[in-house]
């Protein structure tokens, strides 16, 4: 992890290992991160459901935002778009790359590009996360 991280930014919720997600890199200009694409994670046609890959991408937006907030700051979502272009099988893993669109004082913006093993783009989602600054007192 890159030393001007926010701390905290490496831990995750527990919805994130809920999900099995691994993050594989953490710095404050991009998150990468995987999943192993069990039967629990099954759209019934034996692809990743697109609700586990849009929370993927979520989950790693608001670590990126995280890691870019002064101490004691907050985030949340506030806009997400997702473009689907190929299903990720049940068996073959999901990599997600996180990057930075913008870092504003108020919102900052992420595109998470998400593939499979083949290397195939599979998804594209772009969000946008409020910076909510500790409150001074």
């Amino acid at each position: 992890m890159s030393r001007d991280v926010n701390r905290g930014a490496e831990l995750q919720p527990p919805f994130a290992e809920f999900m099995g997600m691994k993050i594989t890199h953490l710095s404050r200009d991009k998150i990468t991160a995987e999943i192993f694409v069990r039967e629990e994670l099954n759209n019934r046609f034996g692809a990743m459901h697109g609700g586990a890959v849009m929370a993927l991408a979520d989950n790693l937006g608001g670590t990126a935002t995280f890691a870019n907030l002064p101490e004691g700051g907050r985030t949340a979502t506030i806009e997400s778009k997702t473009n689907f272009f190929a299903p990720i099988p049940v068996g073959d893993t999901a990599y997600a790359e996180c990057t930075p669109l913008h870092r504003g004082r108020t919102t900052m913006v992420w595109q998470t590009r998400i593939t499979r093993n083949d290397g195939r783009l599979c998804a594209l989602v772009t969000q946008t996360q409020i910076v909510i600054l500790p409150e001074k007192g």
